[in-house]
């Protein structure tokens, strides 16, 4: 008799005893599982596996598409190779570097290969990309797709995979070392082999729907709509987040910090401690030039925003310093404090309550307190108590002097909503983000939202009594509230301000691993848990006793000068 295992459909709810060794892709077809799209990768006990993974033992299977977070991964991964392989095949003295998001994309540009030879200050003029060349890359890749080609996954001891894509990509730094693993996995499609961080789909076939188009000096990779994975994504604008991302890219090549083997490598050689100043030093010339723009436009008002975790209460707090230093006197308000009492905070389509719902301020009493700080007229400051959910006062009052600036931070400070009828000539809108401005390697960009995750979780931990079990859960909410309250707004700040540090990884890794590796493996949250466990193993942890008291991440992870 052929031996069996029981697994669990979470699917269909129901128990199956199935031949053991079948494959993912075999069990669907023998449960006749069918979604709303098609199916993509499963979740076996919350771990992200492809569809040829085998089953020897009982498991609990959930097969995703492309409309959950870890099926969309699967796809976009999968959809880079195809297009990494397109480029190998046509240019193949060139190699892809996947830049950053941008656009509801992905921003990718072409470089050189680089010589083994080659001194990393004999720099070359990146190659130029013609409309022609997006145009054969998009051809290419169909001819991949029609040709579903199947993609392995294979591993070999550390010291050959190594030397395998050093011989291929001509590059002796790799993310490889990092690991510190004796055996490394890797992607093969055809003669191709790539590395990607977790799996991918079994054939170039699955890819369904892409774009590929021309943007700024490189070319932009359009994917599904996640909500409705038969739609590309509505293409927006973002030109002062790409001109900020840019920067960033910019200021690390002088860094030679390309990628985090880079980063990995400089850590080793002692470097940590001039990263760390050289970040810090950046970031408070920054703000001092925000000031001086603020000094030269004379506002009345200061509109700080920025999504959650994204350094905003910092920011606002070292503004104010600088500010000071150009004779104007910064009176700094958060939004938070105009919270409707708890009672009146509106719920989600769960039933959850909904902080980030601009109806959670009380919008007619914070627009009728502004009004009356412009005229003139002295008023008396609420403060809310978030352990009884309630706005009270405690006797803060404040007039504005001459000399004087509102500051405003808060989630909605952007939103025109807040102050409609407020002359644009008295303000000054400022949108603190956390980007993410270095890749794992040319082919694995790190998503934007993982810099703020971590450091939620670990203040949320430390500050706020909360697992990591609990962070996460609440994430799709926040997303929720931020890609409708706070993005839509962002392209109209006067600047824009990054708060990530690059050696941030390095640092928040030693906090978060152990309050994620709390996670139970049995629950919904053990997948995001799970993955980013995975990603910090990428980083060297470098010790922070040289990161100032006033630094962005000691918001979060402790030893701030300034009181929260």
């Amino acid at each position: 008799m052929e031996p069996t295992i029981t697994i669990y459909c979470k699917n269909t709810r129901t128990y199956h005893d199935v031949p053991r060794g079948i494959s993912l892709i075999e069990l669907k077809d023998l449960l006749g599982i069918q979604l709303k799209y098609p199916i993509l990768a499963a979740h076996v006990n919350y771990k992200v596996e492809n569809l040829n993974f085998l089953l020897y033992k009982p498991k609990d299977i959930e097969f995703l598409d492309a409309s959950s977070p870890s099926g969309m991964g699967v796809y976009v991964r999968t959809l880079s190779m195809v297009l990494a392989c397109a480029v190998n095949e046509l240019y193949p003295t060139m190699d892809l570097r996947a830049e950053h998001p941008i656009n509801k994309g992905y921003y990718s540009t072409l470089q050189w290969h680089q010589d083994k030879n080659t001194h990393p200050d004999d720099t070359k003029e990146p190659p130029t990309i013609t409309k022609e060349m997006v145009q054969a890359i998009k051809e290419r890749m169909q001819q991949i797709i029609n040709e579903d080609r199947p993609i392995y996954e294979e591993e070999k001891q550390t010291k050959e995979v190594i030397q395998l894509f050093a011989e291929r990509y001509n590059n002796e730094s790799s993310i490889f070392e990092t690991l510190g693993n004796p055996y490394c996995r890797y992607f093969r499609m055809g003669d191709y082999i790539d590395y990607y961080t977790n799996v991918l789909l079994p054939s170039s076939g699955y890819i369904t729907l892409f774009d590929i188009v021309p943007y700024k000096d490189g070319l932009l990779v359009r994917i599904p709509n996640r909500q409705h994975p038969n739609q590309l994504e509505d293409s927006i604008q973002q030109e002062k987040m790409f001109s900020i991302f840019q920067e960033y890219n910019r200021w690390n090549k002088l860094l030679r910090i390309n990628n985090v083997s880079d980063f990995n490598i400089a850590c080793k050689d002692k470097r940590s401690f001039e990263l760390i100043k050289l970040a810090e030093a950046l970031h408070e010339k920054k703000i001092a030039q925000t000031a001086d723009a603020i000094a030269e436009k004379r506002p009345k008002i200061v509109f700080i925003s920025g999504p959650s975790s994204s350094g905003k209460t910092t920011f606002s707090k070292r503004l104010q310093i600088q500010l000071l230093v150009d004779g104007i006197k910064p009176e700094v308000l958060s939004m938070d404090d105009y919270f409707v009492n708890r009672v009146d905070t509106p719920r989600d389509e769960n039933g959850e309550w909904d902080f980030e719902d601009v109806r959670a301020v009380d919008l007619p009493f914070f627009q009728q307190q502004m009004h009356d700080l412009l005229d003139g007229k002295e008023v008396s400051l609420p403060t809310y108590d978030f352990t009884i959910g309630e706005r009270v006062f405690r006797g803060r009052k404040l007039k504005l002097q001459k000399d004087s600036v509102l500051v405003i931070e808060g989630l909605h400070a952007l939103n025109p909503c807040v102050l409609p009828d407020v002359d644009s000539k008295l303000t000054f809108k400022i949108f603190v983000s956390a980007l993410t401005t270095i890749n794992i390697d040319n082919h694995n960009w790190i998503p934007t939202t993982d810099i703020r995750l971590l450091r939620r979780i670990v203040r949320d931990y430390k500050y706020r009594n909360f697992s990591a079990r609990e962070t996460i859960a609440r994430c799709p909410s926040v997303v929720r509230g931020e890609t409708k309250w706070v993005y839509p707004f962002q392209e109209e700040a006067d600047v824009m301000f990054n708060s990530t540090l690059l050696f941030e990884f390095a640092v928040l890794k030693r906090h978060a691993e152990p309050i994620l590796q709390e996670v139970p493996k049995f629950c919904e949250e053990y997948t995001e848990a799970h993955r980013l466990l995975k990603f910090l193993q990428y980083f060297i942890p470098i010790p922070e006793k040289e990161i100032p008291p006033t630094s962005f991440l000691r918001e979060f992870v402790g030893g701030s000068s300034f009181r929260y």
